[in-house]
């Protein structure tokens, strides 16, 4: 989902090792919850402060906030998933909070830095409206990272992570394109919640790809009004199979297994808003489009337990290049793999301009 601003960005329920010896504590659901286990750790200087134990209490500890469900197999859940994956490892704490209303984001932000977290992680950039709280006394020893969209200006405290949607909706509907040449379809779907500017992007950008390969594609969008209802994807998704559409791409988050599952069993091909899920077989995917926070995320708790995190700037990710985002096709048949790859090779490169063919086709 740009990264949600996208439902953007990014990406896994992931194929994360789950390592580590100490326990870790924090909630399982979207309710905020006090850290129980602690662990030890020391970094050098960066940005002013030390890392990963910025405010020097001898423990570190992860404050997660996420706009959406933290339990949606998807996107939002990533993104935990990553920090509970990263920190069990190196013995941190995390505490997490999910389905957290932008209009809240300040107070939540706030009420994270009074249980004395080391870093502040939004998972969404909807809660920028939590930033503000990073420069305030309550939040002074805490570094930020949050998922970047185009309109938010990088702070002194916070890492902006982004990519363009662009680029890996464009693949996606590509590899859409792709099987639905080998199949003789020419109609695809596009299921996402509400008719935003990042969400209207990506259908045309999905459309676009898909016409790449498959000049007369046309691509049935339908906004739900909510990413993470599933009756509401349901009833989109068996009105989409109705008219004959083959292809389902349910840009949703907690509501995308039951549109999955239910495009499925009406023969049409799925692909995932962001995660890798080519293994899954309950529902099953055909693309895995992945594009998760989490990874991007699992980068950045990286640099922070080196004392390497670069706040006050703005790390944008580029298909084709690096690891993620990028687009993978679940049971590939004849060259589909390799022209999906030499495809985002050549958007790495700049042979492609997405956002011409965007323009374009979409």
């Amino acid at each position: 989902m740009t990264t949600k601003s996208t439902l953007r960005r990014r990406r896994t329920a992931t194929g994360l090792a789950l390592a580590g010896v100490l326990a870790l504590s924090g909630c399982a659901g979207n309710a905020a919850t006090a850290p129980e286990a602690t662990g030890s750790a020391s970094g050098g200087s960066g940005s002013g402060l030390k890392q990963p134990d910025v405010n020097g209490d001898g423990k570190v500890v992860i404050g997660v906030l996420s706009p959406g469900d933290i339990n949606d197999h998807g996107y939002y859940q990533s993104f935990v998933d990553s920090a509970d994956a990263f920190a069990k490892e190196k013995g941190w704490t995390i505490i997490k909070r999910g389905s957290v209303p932008p209009s809240d984001a300040l107070t939540a932000a706030r009420a994270m830095c009074q249980q004395h977290v080391d870093m502040v992680a939004l998972g969404a950039s909807e809660l920028k409206t939590a930033i503000p709280a990073s420069e305030e006394p309550v939040c002074g020893k805490t570094v930020w990272y949050m998922p970047s969209a185009s309109d938010t200006d990088v702070h002194p405290r916070v890492l902006l992570s982004a990519d363009d949607p662009n680029q890996s909706l464009f693949a996606a509907g590509y590899a859409a394109g792709l099987k639905m040449k080998a199949a003789g379809y020419t109609k695809a779907g596009f299921i996402t919640g509400s008719k935003a500017d990042f969400s209207v992007a990506a259908a045309k950008a999905f459309q676009a790809g898909i016409r790449e390969v498959v000049p007369k594609g046309t691509v049935t969008s339908t906004y739900t009004g909510d990413f993470n209802d599933s009756a509401k994807a349901k009833e989109a998704t068996q009105a989409q199979i109705s008219q004959g559409i083959k292809v389902v791409y349910p840009y949703l988050g907690g509501a995308t297994d039951a549109a999955a599952q239910l495009a499925e069993q009406g023969g049409a091909l799925t692909l995932t808003p962001g995660t890798d899920r080519c293994d899954s077989t309950s529902p099953k995917f055909d693309i895995s489009v992945i594009f998760s926070m989490g990874d991007y995320f699992h980068a950045a708790l990286e640099e922070f337990a080196e004392n390497n995190l670069k706040t006050g700037t703005a790390r944008v990710w580029k298909l084709g290049v690096d690891p993620y985002p990028t687009v993978k096709i679940c049971r590939p048949e004849g060259d589909q793999a390799k022209q999906l790859e030499q495809f985002m090779h050549k958007i790495g490169t700049d042979k492609i301009d997405p956002a011409a063919e965007v323009k374009r086709l979409g």
